[in-house]
Order: C-alpha cells, then structure tokens, then sequence
C-alpha cells in the first residue's frame, strides 16, 4: 500500500498509463490482504458441532477474492493502455517515473519474500498464490522503468505497449492462481503426496498392504483418510497400535497434516469390494444393496 501511494503522486505527476497500471494492481495486491486475513482468523475459531471440520473451506473463497480482484485490476489496467495507444498523451517526469517503478519493485519483492515464506511454513496455496503473485509484480514494475527509457528515446508509444504487457502479465497470474485454488476447492491434492502417503503406511510392520488413500485441503491443513490390512490372526488391540504407528509416521511425514482416519482391515479382506453388502431385505424394505 506504501508504495503504491508513492506511485499514485508521480502517476498524477507524469501522466505514465505504464505506471498507472503499476499502481494499479498494487492497490488491489494490497487489498487482497483483507479476504485473506479474515479467513484465517475465522479458521481459528475451531471445530463446532455445526462445522464440524472448522472453517478453514473460508480460505479458498478467500483466494476467489482475490483471483477476482486481481482479474479487475487486469482490466483496468488493459483499458487505460488501449486508451492511451488510441489516443497518444505526453508523458513528464521521466526519471520521477522510473524511481517510483524501483520504489514498485522493492516494496512487492519484500511483499513477496514474507508471504511465500509464511505460506510454505503454513500450508496455505492462497498466501503462496499471492507472494509470486507480488513477485511477478515487481517484475512488471520494472517493466515500467524499460518503458519510460522507450519514452526517453523518443518512442512515446513505449509507455502504453508496457501497460498492455503488464495487463497480459496479471491475465498470467489469475490463471496460474485460480487452477491452485480451484484445485483445493474440488478436494484436489497432487498425485505424488498420495502415492508419498501410501508408501508411508505400507512400511509399519505389521501392515500388509494400503488398499485406499483419500486426502483433501481444507484451509491450509490437509486431511486423510487410509485404508490398511493387518495379519487375520491379530487382536483389535494389535490392529490398533499399527494404525497408531502409521498416523505417527504420517504426522512427522507431512508437516500441514491436521487429521488422519485409518480403517483396519483383516488380511485378504481389504479395499471397496469386500465392504459391499448383497442383495437383502430388512426393515419390511424391498431388496437392496450397498457398495
């Protein structure tokens, strides 16, 4: 937000849709700040008896906002540029212009820095999402310096093809941003942490094979659900020390995990098949059955 105050003075100063379009997108990246934090202090709120698995689903409307904000600020930007290379205006203050797109790209690059370093400690794919999102930005930010040297070697047109550019940049950003979050949204994870999982739990002596690995985000802590089989001559009492040891592995494995559901399954008894119940009738109900 600094810095795109400092931008916004020599914007009014220049005339430089290069900069404006700079600035921006960093007024949007600062608003994205907003959605982001009141998701994660709704997610601390816990589990209720209503929302039993907490609130954390809040952080990924939380990334449509801000997806959505960045889209608009993309637009904008497109329209101030077209506008300018329809209609050509001066632009003044060249070296005030190129100061302030330095002043752009510090300020996101520091941005950057602390949001992708916190996401990663976290979990979180929005607050990732965002710190490249930042990144990108004070890239496009020097952008803004390459067309202000255009100007300054008597191409004037320079200032608005830099604006077109950053435009097209943020389109970038929106749709690499908006699959991560949409991913999550539709219970996604990435194929390897699955197969990473079900190598884990299939390593606890004892166990004899994983016969199913469901994982799903929720908020920034990931949840799963396996399915493994033990000797048939076990107690229960057996069953469930190795499905203690293969949550304890799973937990030092990985570091976002909130929860973890394991079935126990008798050797030879494993996997969806054996859990279907036939044809019966109970209950003065018709016949029918459940896979």
């Amino acid at each position: 937000m600094l810095t795109a105050a400092i931008q916004v003075v020599v914007v009014m100063l220049s005339g430089s849709v290069g900069l404006l379009a700079d600035t921006i997108h960093n007024f949007a990246d600062a608003a994205t700040a907003i959605p982001l934090g009141i998701a994660f202090w709704l997610a601390r709120r816990g589990t209720t008896r209503r929302f039993t698995y907490g609130l954390g689903r809040v952080e990924d409307f939380a990334g449509i906002l801000i997806i959505l904000t960045i889209l608009a600020s993309a637009l904008v930007a497109g329209y101030e540029s077209i506008t300018r290379l329809i209609h050509p205006q001066s632009v003044g203050f060249l070296g005030a212009v190129m100061v302030a797109s330095v002043v752009g790209f510090m300020g996101n690059e520091a941005v950057a820095v602390f949001r992708i370093r916190v996401g990663k400690q976290i979990g979180s794919a929005a607050l990732i999402a965002d710190g490249y999102h930042a990144r990108v930005d004070g890239w496009t930010s020097l952008a803004v310096f390459v067309g202000a040297l255009g100007v300054w070697a008597g191409y004037p047109l320079a200032d608005p093809l830099v604006g077109l550019a950053i435009s097209a940049a943020i389109l970038v950003i929106v749709w690499q941003s908006a699959r991560s979050i949409l991913l999550r949204m539709l219970d996604g994870v990435e194929p390897e942490t699955v197969d990473t999982v079900a190598h884990a739990a299939a390593h606890v002596p004892g166990v004899e094979e994983v016969t199913d690995v469901r994982m799903r985000w929720i908020g920034h802590q990931v949840h799963a659900e396996v399915s493994i089989t033990v000797p048939q001559d076990w107690s229960v009492a057996e069953g469930h020390e190795a499905a203690r040891e293969v949550r304890h592995r799973l937990l030092h494995l990985l570091p976002h995990l909130g929860s973890v559901v394991v079935h126990v399954d008798p050797y030879g008894q494993g996997g969806a098949l054996h859990h279907r119940l036939g044809p019966h009738a109970h209950d003065d109900l018709p016949i029918h059955s459940h896979d």
